[in-house]
């Protein structure tokens, strides 16, 4: 399975129930995958949405391998560490780049 389509999975939980993200700020993250290209993840209103490419002006923008985000989105990898070992690059508040993880991990 390709990440992009673990990551439209994982969106399709999140908006089917978004008491988890109800409360948090609108934020777009950027992800910049090695091997796929960038997409966005648009947080607004309580509701996700993932674009190819590049379109909006990003809140953090996080650099990492398909490999990585896909263990990232199982829940199979912390963000601290992987920042630690270079495995994650971040452009930006390092501290959205956590929150992503922490949204993330309530879906799985």
């Amino acid at each position: 399975m390709s990440v992009k389509t673990e990551l439209l999975q994982l969106v399709e939980r999140m908006n089917e129930n978004p008491s988890f993200i109800q409360e948090e700020k609108d934020r777009i993250f950027q992800i910049d995958l090695e091997e796929s290209g960038p997409l966005q993840i648009v947080l607004e209103n309580a509701h996700v949405e993932v674009i190819d490419g590049v379109s909006e002006d990003a809140s953090v923008t996080l650099k990492l391998s398909d490999q990585t985000f896909s263990k990232l989105l199982r829940n199979d990898l912390n963000t601290t560490v992987a920042f630690m070992k270079g495995q994650i690059k971040v452009d930006g508040n390092i501290g959205l780049a956590l929150k992503l993880q922490e949204i993330m991990k309530k879906y799985q």
